[in-house]
This record gives C-alpha cells, sequence and structure tokens, in this order.
C-alpha cells in the first residue's frame, strides 16, 4: 500500500509516517516509480508505535522493543530486553514525578504564607 493509505488507515499523518520510517520503526520498499509502499502488517506496526508512545516510551526505546510487540494493543513478550527497558523507563518516570512533586510543593508553599502586596504591580 502507498504511504496516504497506511495514514487514511492509521489515522496517522504522512510526515509522521516518514518520521518513524526514519527512526528504524517502519520499513517500505520503493516501487518502480519510486513510491513508498508498505506491507499490510505496516498498520498493525503503526498502531503498536502510537500505543507504546502515548505509553510514554521515546522512538528510541521503541525501537529496542518492536521486535517483541505483538498485536495492535500490542502485547509484549517479556524477553530480559523488554524488561530492563520497562524498569529503567519507570525508574525515570518516577525520578520525574519526585520532581515535579518538589516542586509543586515549593509552589503551593508560597500560598500558606499570603502577604498583601503593597503597591500594585505594573500590568504586562
Amino acid at each position: 500500500m502507498l504511504i496516504g493509505e497506511l495514514s487514511r488507515r492509521t489515522g496517522v499523518s504522512q510526515r509522521l509516517l516518514r518520521y518513524y520510517e526514519e527512526q528504524g520503526l517502519l520499513v517500505s520498499r520503493r516501487d518502480a516509480n519510486c513510491y513508498r509502499t508498505f506491507d499490510e502488517d505496516a498498520v498493525t506496526t503503526v498502531r503498536q508505535i502510537r500505543a507504546l508512545l502515548a505509553a510514554g516510551l521515546s522512538t528510541h526505546v521503541i525501537a529496542k522493543m518492536l521486535p517483541c510487540a505483538n498485536g495492535e494493543l500490542p502485547e509484549l513478550d517479556m524477553c530480559p530486553t523488554v524488561v530492563a527497558e520497562i524498569r529503567r523507563e519507570l525508574a525515570e518516570m518516577d525520578d520525574r514525578i519526585d520532581t515535579l512533586r518538589q516542586r509543586r510543593g515549593t509552589l503551593a508553599g508560597y500560598l500558606t504564607v499570603v502577604h498583601p502586596c503593597p503597591r500594585p504591580h505594573p500590568q504586562r
């Protein structure tokens, strides 16, 4: 199928499909007219990519996991590489969550002691 049909069937723009191909996530061939053509399984691959992106994974990590993905959801075979990547991603997410909680606490702390403003601030 051509890139336009893959785009229509997946709801993903042609620009993003080309990006996925550049990242090594999606494979195409060139026909006699030099148009990109994709196999039927590209629809499933694109849906897997979208699901893994929605889970917060980068395209770099997704490239490592796609060989272990099955189905559109996808289901992942829990090979050692996938387990290690998921654990690493979860640890990084936990770190980001901790940082956000600390920042939130700092901002909320400014509201606990409200001092009236002695002079009006200029409008920007």
